[in-house]
């Protein structure tokens, strides 16, 4: 059996494969997944999972460089955009554009999306791969 705390054998799988500068975006319930998209759906009900929850249990798997969000976040959901950062560290260099060009940029070359449970507005983020060497 696993000892990481990751136990949802699709999304491990996608974590192994994911290569440097790869994008893996965990988004809100309401984000708007391309079809043609790799998408794993984890939302059951309204914020479960969470946002963060998600996050948390994926940053214990994937080697982040680099976040990319929409600028909305920190204004529209301070709470939430201040509890990713707690979880990221301060260190890690955050992009932020437009929502649109945010949608924009997941539909052109992100390899997957996890979507969660989550109903906070603007509470997607897209991780940029780093390396463990």
């Amino acid at each position: 059996m696993k000892k990481s705390p990751l136990l949802h054998p699709e999304l491990s799988k996608l974590i192994a494969e994911l290569g440097h500068l790869d994008e893996l975006v965990i988004c809100d319930s309401g984000y708007p997944i391309p079809a043609e998209m790799k998408r794993i759906d984890l939302a059951l009900t309204q914020g479960i999972p969470g946002f963060i929850e998600t996050l948390q249990v994926v940053l214990n798997e994937l080697c982040v460089q680099e976040i990319i969000i929409a600028e909305e976040m920190i204004e529209k959901s301070p709470a939430l955009y201040n509890q990713m950062i707690a979880l990221t560290g301060t260190e890690l260099p955050i992009h932020e554009m437009p929502h649109q060009d945010f949608k924009a940029h997941v539909k052109a070359g992100a390899r997957a999306v996890i979507r969660t449970g989550e109903f906070t507005p603007y509470a997607n983020v897209s991780l940029v791969c780093g390396v463990v060497f």
